[in-house]
């Protein structure tokens, strides 16, 4: 079931989007703040934000962008303003789509659908197609290298393939054990805190900040998990 996070600060309206999207298979939950939903979309999983401009605490346009700059997941602004340069400025940080109040339920629904099937095609395409790119990050299946931003980064076999793990399971929260037991195979008998000492040299290579990572992240008390 697809988890789609509302943040809208219009009570009645938040609550008729929450309405219609769990009638049609989804589950759907609310902020009333710009800052609180920003601190909910960066901490949990969701598939898809409707996101309101004007909200208390934080703008539409400063929250799509705080998203946009970890996250890819589908992102569907909503405004009373009828404007072309706010629907401009909403695309241009990053919104999938723009859409002027009032409008009707189904119109949400149908684009909302339109959306994640648009996204889920795209991320189920990535572990098939050769050349995988995220974000400035690009891995060449065929020739086992790996770039960012068109700069080549010099992989050891381990990091490669335990890179290409993570690409294979995005979004999952992957134990140490399992990424061992992936990545070393019948050796996986070694010591597993050199998954540690791996992942912190796969970050020094592939993050834009190894000390702020944006691809692979800590879930503490479990292992790793990377944002697609």
């Amino acid at each position: 079931m697809s988890r789609i996070l509302i943040i809208e600060d219009e009570e009645a309206i938040a609550e008729l989007e929450k309405d219609y999207l769990e009638v049609n298979g989804y589950e759907a939950v609310i902020e009333k703040r710009g800052d609180t939903g920003l601190i909910r979309v960066m901490k949990e999983n969701f598939d898809l934000v409707i996101l309101d401009i004007m909200l208390p605490g934080m703008d539409g346009f400063q929250v799509c962008n705080e998203i946009r700059n970890v996250k890819d997941i589908p992102i569907l602004m909503v405004s009373a303003k009828k404007e072309d340069i706010d629907k401009i400025r909403g695309l241009g940080f990053g919104a999938d789509d723009y859409i002027t109040k009032p409008f009707s339920p189904g119109e949400l629904v149908a684009r909302v659908k339109a959306h994640l099937t648009r996204y889920e095609r795209l991320v189920g395409g990535a572990t098939k197609n050769r050349i995988i790119e995220i974000r400035g990050l690009k891995i060449d299946q065929d020739a086992r290298k790996v770039f960012l931003n068109d700069e080549e980064k010099q992989l050891t076999a381990r990091e490669y393939d335990m890179l290409l793990y993570f690409v294979q399971n995005p979004n999952k929260a992957i134990p140490k054990k399992e990424l061992f037991s992936a990545v070393w195979g019948m050796e996986s008998f070694g010591d597993i805190s050199t998954v540690t000492v791996h992942i912190n040299k796969l970050r020094d290579k592939i993050e834009y900040d190894s000390a702020n990572p944006q691809f692979i992240e800590t879930v503490w008390g479990v292992g790793y998990r990377f944002k697609l």
